[in-house]
């Protein structure tokens, strides 16, 4: 979500970029791109800059994006243990409720996925797009990508994330690896805080806190410019694939859009109303016409996190939750209630998987579901998070980086739409999970 720059009244009409929201700058990048791709190809544009000149540029946007993505994902989960405290018993009903809810999203992600298959209309085209960056990878359109370790043995399994060292994890970009760290890390700084303020000695600890909240709020600072920066790399990107391989390779964006947007809408208009109303006891027309401020407030702002104040008022005074229920789910609990972002994700990689001819198996598939799910853990309520983490979820699944970096910004045209219905799912778990809770505490 952009924040728009304060209007000064001696310029009212003047047209400014900034003023203008993000999804509208990557369309005005794609349109500009696609452009340039068919008018100059791969022939110069002007003093000998080509299109391939600005794919390259383009792609350092995105890989700058993934650098800054896994220290944002530890230090997020640091600051939220180091303000948050609940207790066990609520803590552990709200992960169980979670868990169930994101459960029921990967299931339905995933079976959507598997059987209609969207990404096997761009089957051929991603090696096309594969040979865009090859002489930087040398033999990238003929490589296997690298499958993602998966086995039956639990303990392989485990052994796979815990890290031969502190630097391991972040320079493999290991996500899941980088989550279980910051758990381990924020649970630890809890107890010393907790520690610290028994023994009347709380002020020395403030300087930690403060690094770790000031950490946390510049790396949020550093990837607001560069989410800035997205739209020209979009630009940059689409005319060296357009340049290269023709407006064709956009074909399957309807495909990939609408079963995502289905599999959305199941888990949000089917699924959620009808537990709240079969175990929460209240009927659809409670759960979805008293949050439908929040609702709407959520998909227009592409926020839950800036939509939580209308959470609250919902919850309370329209469809009945406790003040504690609806606090503890909207404010501590919008770490954990991201099934838009984690359905998301893990069915753009798949996706994107399918695209590349690497079909995932099962286990493989359960790597980039806990990828998922570990990512949207990580980057709660941050703006634009579902395009922060994306390409970590992707690396997960697989695919050559070079693949990832180029095939972002091809799905981002249509990614502002998702993002909006993303927020919107984000709100209903949110009010859904205050519901179950409020009916547990009845």
């Amino acid at each position: 979500m952009d924040s728009a720059a304060q209007p000064q009244p001696e310029k009212r009409s003047a047209w400014k970029v900034s003023r203008l929201p993000l999804y509208a700058r990557v369309l005005i990048g794609v349109a500009l791109g696609v452009l340039l791709g068919v008018i100059f190809k791969t022939g110069p544009i002007v003093g000998g800059l080509r299109n391939d000149d600005l794919g390259q540029l383009g792609l350092l946007v995105i890989r700058l994006l993934k650098a800054l993505a896994v220290p944002l994902i530890l230090f997020a989960i640091l600051d939220a243990f180091l303000r948050v405290k609940i207790s066990a018993r609520s803590g552990g009903w709200l992960i169980l409720i979670c868990a169930v809810n994101v459960s029921v999203a990967f299931a339905i992600g995933l079976t959507l996925l598997n059987t209609i298959r969207p990404g096997d209309t761009w089957r051929g085209r991603l090696n096309e797009i594969a040979g865009v960056v090859e002489h930087e990878t040398g033999s990238l359109s003929s490589a296997k990508p690298e499958a993602p370790k998966a086995t039956l043995d639990p303990l392989k399994n485990i052994a796979g994330y815990v890290p031969e060292s502190l630097i391991d994890p972040f320079l493999r970009n290991n996500v899941i690896t980088v989550v279980l760290l910051g758990l381990l890390g924020g649970a630890a700084l809890r107890k010393v805080k907790s520690r610290q303020e028994a023994r009347g000695d709380a002020a020395t600890f403030q300087p930690v806190e403060r690094f770790v909240e000031a950490f946390y709020h510049t790396l949020i600072q550093m990837l607001h410019w560069v989410v800035q920066a997205v739209p020209f790399a979009v630009f940059g990107v689409v005319a060296q694939v357009v340049g290269r391989s023709g407006i064709a390779v956009f074909q399957a964006l309807g495909g990939f859009l609408g079963v995502i947007l289905l599999g959305l809408g199941i888990h949000s208009l089917i699924y959620y109303p009808l537990v709240a109303w079969l175990v929460g006891r209240k009927t659809p027309r409670t759960y979805i016409g008293g949050g439908a401020d929040a609702i709407l407030t959520g998909l227009s702002c592409n926020s839950s996190l800036a939509t939580v104040p209308v959470t609250l008022e919902c919850l309370k005074e329209k469809i009945g939750v406790s003040d504690e229920s609806a606090r503890l789910a909207a404010c501590v609990g919008t770490n954990l209630n991201n099934d838009g972002i984690t359905l998301y994700e893990a069915m753009a990689a798949l996706f994107l998987a399918q695209a590349y001819g690497f079909d995932l198996t099962v286990g493989q598939q359960a790597v980039v579901v806990l990828a998922s799910l570990m990512a949207g853990i990580g980057v709660a309520g941050i703006p634009e998070a579902g395009l922060i983490v994306l390409p970590l979820v992707l690396t997960a699944a697989g695919l050559p980086e070079q693949l990832i970096l180029v095939a972002i910004p091809l799905i981002l045209p249509v990614d502002w739409i998702i993002a909006r219905v993303r927020s919107g799912v984000n709100v209903m778990s949110d009010m859904l999970v205050a519901i179950l809770l409020d009916r547990r505490r009845s």
